[in-house]
């Protein structure tokens, strides 16, 4: 599998995970933690947004996307 390393948040910025956050009172910007599942063509089959992303159980969460 191929991953990214996207250090000047533009591909968070242009795929919308890159928002304000808050934590404990305090704002700030952060990543919107989401899986992309894309194919082989560079087509995305699905989207594990952040209210669905179960930390425990997020690797099982892929396997039977």
């Amino acid at each position: 599998f191929n991953l990214i390393a996207d250090t000047d948040t533009a591909l968070q910025q242009a795929f919308g995970v890159w928002a304000e956050k808050k934590l404990y009172g305090r704002s700030y910007m952060g990543t919107l933690r989401t899986t992309f599942i894309i194919n082989e063509d560079g087509i995305i089959e699905k989207i594990i947004g952040p209210k669905e992303v179960k930390t425990k159980d997020h690797a099982n969460q892929i396997l039977n996307s």
